[in-house]
């Protein structure tokens, strides 16, 4: 049985397809973009994160660490990345719970069992099973087996993708795939991969190539003041999107900057300062301009 790497699986969740859903979060993705809200998705390796408001400076961490990556300071527990070994001593020891391992891997039966148990409320609700990240096209062989599971007990299947994989790759998983949830960032090239880090060629021709093997797509795309908010990009989006084939839904998800914390505990760099908050008639004039190209357009996800 295949193995993955995912770093939650979230019950009952409205935002990630019709109904009531379960979203399977997978590790490790091709893309690093500025504005990430899971920035535990980005690597695919397990990742230490250290709550400093939880720490009361008993020290035991650092006692009971075989390999002295952790000592205390006045600003609490600094943890060397290259020394630890991943044993979680650390959070076993760790009478505050202030040190955690986020990451696990799991056998695709392991991850079914869990989606099984709600099969009730999938019915209900005409909802399912959404596999989102991170990017699940980057474990493909495990995302391929759970979608033939889930085609097996009959659940509706939602892939939430940046759509940057290969297109052999992708068309497999749109023959199992009920609806995908693809993003779509920026129109040029140049300017996706300076914030993004990848070209935006193989998402778009990849994009296309699902429309036109009659896959049901929803279009999400990010509203970044100062990346793609302005008028220029949102008329090249309209225009590439009403061209596909069957593709009329688009939501619009407007950045905000809750994950803020998530950086600083993983120890991360993000980038709040130079990215700022839409305001709701700037995200509400974007909605505006794409509807115009005969779009159904929602904000939210």
């Amino acid at each position: 049985m295949t193995s993955g790497v995912i770093f939650d699986i979230k019950k009952f969740a409205i935002h990630d397809g019709p109904g009531i859903r379960t979203t399977v979060f997978f590790k490790g993705c091709p893309l690093a973009c500025w504005w990430c809200h899971n920035p535990e998705g980005l690597t695919i390796a397990e990742q230490h994160i250290h709550h400093p408001e939880r720490c009361i400076g008993c020290g035991e961490c650092v006692q009971h660490c075989p390999q002295n990556a952790i000592e205390l300071s006045d600003k609490g527990c600094l943890w060397d990345n290259e020394s630890c070994i991943r044993c979680k001593t650390c959070v076993q020891t760790c009478p505050s719970e202030a040190h955690e391992f986020i990451g696990q891997t799991v056998t695709a039966g392991e991850v079914v069992d869990k989606i099984k148990k709600d099969i009730v409320f999938y019915d209900e609700s005409r909802g399912g099973v959404t596999f989102s990240g991170g990017e699940p096209l980057m474990q493909v062989e495990f995302l391929l087996e759970l979608l033939d599971a889930c085609v097996q007990l009959d659940i509706h299947r939602t892939v939430d993708t940046t759509g940057y994989a290969d297109a052999e790759l992708l068309l497999s998983v749109a023959a199992r795939t009920d609806l995908f949830l693809y993003d779509l960032k920026h129109l040029d090239a140049e300017k996706h991969r300076n914030y993004t880090g990848v070209s935006n060629k193989k998402i778009l021709d990849n994009l296309k190539l699902i429309a036109q093997h009659g896959a049901k797509v929803n279009i999400r795309i990010p509203i970044i003041p100062g990346f793609n908010a302005d008028d220029e990009n949102i008329n090249h989006t309209g225009e590439f999107i009403s061209s596909l084939s069957g593709v009329r839904d688009v939501s619009l998800l407007p950045y905000h900057n809750a994950a803020k914390s998530k950086y600083s505990r993983l120890g991360v760099h993000c980038f709040p300062s130079e990215i700022q908050i839409p305001s709701k008639k700037e995200v509400h004039d974007i909605a505006e301009r794409l509807e115009g190209f005969d779009l159904q357009v929602k904000i939210g996800g």
